[in-house]
């Protein structure tokens, strides 16, 4: 088995086991490691394959197997998805039977009281990761904070806003 087959299931199984609140909590963490320390991808490599994972339909984790499928083709596509789904999974079933188990104790809750709060600030931490890396241009900055309105303002589809970056993107409009 080669090294960077390796090298991606030790990341994303790392990775895995630090995904509280959602995989889009580990982004900042899977960028440094995947442009900054590996150097599988640039910034507009993992943007590319981040807004392509977005675009596609199933788990918000959709960029891992894009990863693994740019570093190492199709053995790094499934090992980098067992890598990352694996070992949460089966952390997860066993937490969720302890979880029913104690569900009426104080100390529960008190536990999940505090990791709401450090879960949102790191989803917030990798939506800033992503704009920095692909918001070059004011243009495009002015694009993210209209598009992020809308979707925290109105009841708009998310499609419906990825048809419109589509388009600015096709148009040309920011380059």
């Amino acid at each position: 088995m080669s090294s960077t087959l390796v090298a991606l299931f030790l990341l994303f199984a790392e990775l895995s086991l630090l995904a509280f609140g959602g995989g889009n909590t580990i982004l900042p963490e899977m960028h440094r490691q995947t442009v900054d320390v590996h150097h599988w991808l640039t910034n507009a490599e993992f943007t590319a394959l981040f807004a392509l994972a977005q675009a596609a339909p199933g788990p918000n984790m959709m960029i891992v197997p894009l990863i693994g499928l740019h570093v190492a083709g199709w053995a790094g596509l499934v090992v980098s998805a067992i890598g990352m789904f694996g070992p949460a999974a089966i952390v997860t079933a066993i937490t969720l039977r302890l979880w029913r188990r104690f569900k009426d104790r104080p100390w529960r809750q008190k536990i999940q009281a505090g990791i709401v709060p450090v879960s949102i600030g790191l989803v917030a931490a990798g939506a800033l990761l992503i704009v920095q890396a692909s918001d070059h241009e004011w243009v495009l900055g002015g694009v993210t904070v209209v598009v992020a309105l809308l979707a925290i303002r109105t009841k708009v589809h998310p499609l419906w806003l990825l048809g419109l970056g589509a388009v600015i993107g096709w148009s040309g409009f920011g380059q």
